[in-house]
């Protein structure tokens, strides 16, 4: 249901909430490493390394070789994905809208605090991305 609520608020821009989160985080942490941010935002580093290349081959983000291992590429938005961040950042906000349109008002933001609790909760557990945290243990 988020995912369908997502893309139909954000059709127009062609992005999907991966890859949205994928720029958010790289906005909010500027030359963040691949392996940091498929951790940060939950997904394993195979799938980000082809939302990333996906969202380089669309001009939107970069990858900018270390300069303390160059092995490491940290990415950066370019000024066309920060102007496509703004202009996706209303649409997201009302599919968040949408997404908690069944609770009652009042209980919104007291929601959205306790699912934080939850995720943050849950990322320090397993401090990685969970498909990472899998193959780790096996």
């Amino acid at each position: 249901m988020a995912v369908a609520i997502f893309l139909d608020e954000t059709s127009a821009y062609g992005i999907t909430p991966v890859q949205y989160a994928a720029m958010q985080t790289v906005h909010d942490h500027p030359e963040l490493d691949q392996r940091s941010l498929s951790r940060a935002i939950g997904f394993d580093t195979s799938t980000i390394g082809g939302v990333i290349d996906r969202l380089e081959k669309r001009g939107v983000m970069r990858r900018n070789a270390s300069p303390d291992d160059r092995r490491v590429r940290l990415l950066t938005l370019t000024a066309e994905g920060e102007a496509l961040l703004d202009e996706v950042r209303p649409a997201m906000l009302r599919a968040q809208a949408r997404m908690l349109e069944p609770l009652p008002a009042s209980e919104r933001e007291n929601f959205m605090a306790m699912l934080k609790v939850l995720v943050n909760r849950t990322d320090r557990e397993l401090g990685a991305a969970p498909d990472e945290a899998k193959q780790e243990a096996v």
